[in-house]
């Protein structure tokens, strides 16, 4: 394997450097890495690498999985990507997008990013004479019962997903549906990594349904989702919502890749 060389001049602060290519290194992975590939690609002592990647897990930035003797990044990791994107360019790059959704599908649509197991809502867009949402700018709901959340569980490393929902006790409700375990919720990601595209209904609110897609990066990682919601008893077809939200999702992901 080619070595990913450090030929930054300058650095001031050593052990920051290499934490942060550790991080970059870990975001480009597909999956889970062990720590001696990650000393080996980055030209770094083995000894080194323990350390950082002990600090980095204290703060909940890389998960150590035990059993498997290997590494992946964590949640607090996954807060940055989120805060970045409250921060303006993807809220900026999506809403026009969002906004013809909604002109297309005479729907409310909406764009979101995971937050920890919550999503947080950056970009909202109301149809005219459509029910009201709890769904607004700035709003958190449980990840696993929205359609925006199960898009973006669904593209991340299962690592992950076990990390956020380690068993039963985590598990919200607002209607009394949705998964309720972590087996329950496995068996739905991997459904929806089939169909490609999430779907909810009623598991929100009484009454109202949903369809997401999530916008992944170039490594894969879920960067945020796209979704549009309506009355269950009126409205598209399922298929044809979520085709047009695939395609909405695919927009906003070649904008940010390029």
């Amino acid at each position: 394997m080619s070595v990913i060389p450090d030929n930054r001049s300058g650095t001031q602060v050593p052990a920051a450097d290499q934490t942060l290519r550790i991080l970059r290194y870990l975001a480009g992975r597909p999956a889970s890495v062990a720590a001696s590939a990650i000393a080996r690609e980055l030209a770094l002592p083995r000894s080194t690498v323990h350390h950082l990647l002990n600090t980095l897990a204290a703060h909940g930035f890389v998960l150590h999985l035990r059993e498997e003797r290997r590494w992946a990044l964590g949640i607090a990791a996954s807060e940055l990507a989120g805060g970045f994107a409250r921060q303006q360019p993807l809220a900026r790059l999506g809403r026009p997008l969002v906004a013809a959704l909604a002109d297309r599908l005479g729907q409310s649509t909406h764009l979101a990013v995971l937050s920890g197991s919550d999503v947080v809502y950056i970009v909202e867009e109301r149809a005219p004479r459509r029910p009201a949402l709890v769904s607004d700018v700035g709003v958190r709901l449980p990840a696993h019962l929205t359609a925006t959340g199960r898009a973006m569980l669904a593209a991340l490393p299962r690592e992950q997903v076990r990390a956020l929902y380690p068993n039963a006790g985590v598990f919200s409700t607002r209607t009394g549906r949705g998964p309720s375990t972590p087996r329950a919720l496995r068996e739905l990601l991997r459904s929806i990594r089939a169909a490609g595209f999430a779907s909810e209904d009623s598991e929100v609110t009484e009454g109202m349904r949903s369809v997401g897609v999530a916008v992944q990066d170039a490594s894969g990682w879920p960067l945020a989702a796209v979704a549009v919601t309506w009355a269950s008893d009126t409205g598209p077809a399922e298929s044809d919502a979520a085709s047009a939200v695939i395609q909405t999702a695919a927009d906003l992901q070649r904008r940010l890749r390029h």
